[in-house]
């Protein structure tokens, strides 16, 4: 069962979010709270969605996917951005994964949006078989750039030498 997330789901969704962070070797990195979480999805000003995936059996909370609106353009509409997708190793092979990921393809569908675009890592050959098998494809030609922690302060802290 696919839905999305509600208040409620904050924790079950910061525990998931540790999990992933954990298989990514990472945990180190997940620093959000649910706080911020609640936030993030829920407050005056959402930055970002999210669609819980919860076993048809149990209602287990067992996956999640968080996303947000981006803008191409080039083809003059959004789309939406998948920052996370996790499903538990012990529910993966259920269709959880491809649930979450049909639904927002079906957002797009719906609304108009042009793209569903997401990242993963180089080293993760279960996922890119996973996503691959679906019809996605990788980008190869782009290359992500990002600035954090003390690059970004130096930046937008105007400490930044003249070019």
């Amino acid at each position: 069962m696919i839905r999305p997330a509600t208040p409620a789901d904050v924790p079950a969704i910061h525990t998931l979010i540790r999990e992933l962070a954990e298989y990514e070797k990472a945990l180190e990195e997940a620093k959000a709270t649910e706080e911020q979480l609640h936030a993030a999805l829920f407050g005056d000003h959402p930055a970002a969605h999210a669609h819980i995936a919860a076993d048809d059996t149990t209602g287990e909370t067992v996956g999640y996917a968080i996303w947000f609106l981006n803008f191409s353009t080039w083809r003059g509409v959004h789309g939406i951005y998948l920052e996370d997708l996790y499903v538990r190793p012990t529910a993966r092979g259920a269709g959880h994964g491809k649930a979450l990921l049909a639904e927002l393809a079906r957002l797009c569908v719906e609304r108009g949006y042009q793209r569903l675009e997401w990242s993963v890592l180089n080293w993760n050959t279960p996922s890119i078989a996973f996503y691959e098998s679906l019809g996605a494809r990788p980008q190869d030609e782009w290359t992500v750039y990002r600035l954090t922690d003390e690059a970004l302060t130096k930046l937008g802290g105007g400490q930044h030498s003249p070019a």
